[in-house]
């Protein structure tokens, strides 16, 4: 189908309008990535989803046309996926970082993958980490290797979906996000069994599971975290939503801190990630967030049968964190 008639589907008007269906995103994704469509095109169908709201199936069709464009993944896979594609003008450190390194210290190979954008100094998740002890891959093929030596690997969204990371900046001249910020979530490129995902807005919650399930995710936990990243809030309750064997699952946790504070608050530096770590630095609020965080994942993963149990779990891994494992 030609591409004109993808927008005019969305922008026919009231009434008359109507969403994709996902075989439909998938061929006006692929048309994208082929480079066929005008630019003006391309814009107009982003910013009618983005006026629409972007359903599942749409997701879902754009997600299945860019894993066909970059290079299938060879070699050891990643037990969990765990995109950052958040803005981080209001956030501070990446404790988060702390809880996927510890989750892989569990022995669960973690594929971390992302861009990030406007973001100050202190949140730069590729600035954090060294600090973090998690290796840059340099390809896709690196990435493997690395998954094989740390059981932890980073891999730019650049290296595998350079097209994608064109249309995402594309926000510079529209002036507003689009669908492809969702999708990028949802790419897992190495097709690990289970994903964490977080987002800024608490809608996206329901619709990234849904599209989830639509793609054949196995296991899936998505938080309203902090800055849009998969990061726990300590001080707050939190809804979980995603999927557990492919089924619709959502759970909620009790706050785990009394401290009432912002994730962006309290005079941090990048090395405090190091220092947190060592033991250096002795933070409750920040072991929290790490812990926290790591339990949901853990979770994700079966580790564990509740979300308490994974807690539980995840603050024995911390206290043994220097005693074995990979990373």
């Amino acid at each position: 189908m030609e591409f004109s008639s993808y927008v005019r589907t969305l922008g026919r008007g009231p009434g008359r309008s109507r969403a994709l269906t996902q075989e439909e995103a998938q061929d006006a994704m692929r048309q994208i990535l082929a480079g066929t469509p005008a630019p003006e095109a391309v814009g107009a169908l982003l910013m009618l989803l983005r006026y629409r709201g972007e359903s599942a199936a749409e997701i879902a069709g754009f997600v299945e046309a860019v894993r066909a464009d970059f290079a299938p993944w060879s070699g050891a896979r990643p037990a969990l996926d765990w995109p950052s594609y958040a803005a981080g003008r209001t956030r501070g450190v990446a404790w988060f970082l702390l809880a996927a390194r510890l989750v892989a210290g569990a022995g669960y190979p973690v594929l971390l993958h992302g861009w990030n954008s406007h973001q100050n100094p202190l949140a730069s998740v590729r600035a954090a980490l060294p600090a973090a002890a998690i290796p840059e891959a340099s390809s896709i093929e690196q990435a493997s290797t690395l998954l094989q030596s740390h059981n932890i690997a980073y891999l730019p969204l650049e290296l595998f979906a350079p097209k994608v990371l064109d249309l995402l900046k594309l926000r510079d001249v529209l002036g507003l996000r689009s669908a492809m910020n969702t999708v990028c979530r949802m790419l897992n490129p190495g097709l690990a069994p289970a994903s964490v995902q977080g987002v800024f807005h608490p809608s996206y919650r329901e619709l990234q599971a849904d599209a989830g399930a639509l793609l054949g995710q196995s296991a899936l936990s998505v938080i309203k975290g902090g800055g849009g990243e998969f990061e726990r809030h300590p001080s707050k309750e939190i809804a979980v939503f995603g999927l557990r064997q492919g089924a619709p699952w959502q759970d909620q946790g009790q706050p785990l801190s009394g401290e009432a504070r912002r994730l962006g608050d309290g005079d941090y530096q990048v090395t405090d990630l190091a220092r947190l770590w060592s033991g250096d630095l002795q933070d409750e609020f920040a072991l929290a967030v790490v812990t926290g965080t790591a339990a949901l994942a853990l979770h994700s993963l079966g580790a564990a049968d509740s979300v308490s149990a994974a807690g539980e779990l995840a603050n024995t891994l911390w206290g043994d964190r220097n005693k074995t494992g990979a990373v």
